[in-house]
């Protein structure tokens, strides 16, 4: 199994959250899902992401997918596990996931509307102490907080380091030089923004697309990691329609893109919970079907 280090410049994929037909959570439908993506090269699974739908998880659900996911991944490799919400919630996970044994925690950035910095800072430490010291990668969403608000952050004790997720790659590297050099930037904007992440130092990328196609997540990451932009590029390009679908309606149609590209390939994960937009219209679905086929997908 990779190192936490190296799992972490690798590509983070964010697993969905299978639902049965009564909308219960359903992780053993995840299993031919990871077996593909761990056989294609994943290099960490992340379970409770926003692919995986986590602010319509309940605790006790993100808990219980968490253990499901450790057991279904089975030491092939390091799992990532999100935590985040209210400070309550997000110790509960915390310990759920050290319990289980997740290698460590994805801090989801708070979406409370009165964050202070100092307040992370003190929500970092309280989640961290839950957990038992579990390294943690804060996810950051929004970069309004300032540069020495992330490097405050980035010095509490266990955070090993950060899913870019803003698309301002000039202001990644400005935080990334008030940072501990041991800290570990990485592309959370998926493939698309990856080539302009790594160009200012991050490395490796979050990616939804392992969920329906891992070899070409796997291919954009080497080709990255050897400097080869052109052909991370041309990659990248035969799967941008999948990513314009999920970026639209306001990213609404995120995971539905996943979860409906998943019941065309057989491997049905249910739908999505609101408000997160169910189903895909049309058009949408007459273009996810054209971009499956056009790429062998079915």
């Amino acid at each position: 199994m990779l190192t936490l280090d190296r799992a972490l410049t690798g590509i983070s994929g964010i697993l969905v959250t299978p639902y049965d037909g009564d909308g219960e959570i359903a992780p053993a439908r995840l299993a031919p899902i990871l077996d593909r993506a761990l056989a294609a090269g994943l290099h960490m699974p992340v379970v409770n992401g926003n692919t995986g739908e986590f602010y319509a998880l309940t605790t006790d659900e993100a808990s219980v997918m968490v253990r499901e996911v450790v057991a279904l991944v089975d030491g092939r490799a390091p799992v990532l596990a999100g935590v985040g919400r209210g400070v309550h919630d997000a110790r509960a996970v915390a310990r759920a996931a050290a319990e289980a044994g997740a290698t460590a925690l994805m801090v989801h950035q708070p979406p409370d509307p009165f964050v202070a910095p100092r307040g992370v800072v003190a929500y970092l430490e309280a989640i961290a102490d839950a957990s038992g010291g579990l390294p943690m990668m804060l996810y950051l969403r929004n970069d309004a907080v300032g540069t020495r608000a992330i490097a405050d952050f980035c010095a509490v004790p266990g955070v090993k380091g950060v899913k870019w997720a803003t698309p301002n790659p000039m202001r990644l590297a400005e935080a990334k030089a008030a940072c501990h050099p041991e800290i570990v930037w990485v592309g959370g904007l998926a493939e698309i923004w990856a080539p302009c992440f790594y160009a200012v130092g991050a490395r490796g990328f979050t990616s939804g697309l392992i969920n329906v196609w891992p070899e070409r997540s796997v291919a954009i990451h080497a080709a990255l990691e050897a400097g080869d932009y052109a052909e991370a590029n041309r990659l990248i390009a035969a799967m941008k329609a999948f990513e314009d679908i999920r970026a639209e309606e306001m990213n609404g149609t995120n995971v539905t893109g996943v979860k409906a590209a998943l019941i065309a390939l057989g491997q049905d994960c249910g739908p999505t919970r609101p408000p997160s937009a169910w189903p895909l219209s049309e058009a949408q679905r007459s273009r996810l079907d054209s971009f499956l086929a056009a790429n062998g997908l079915r």
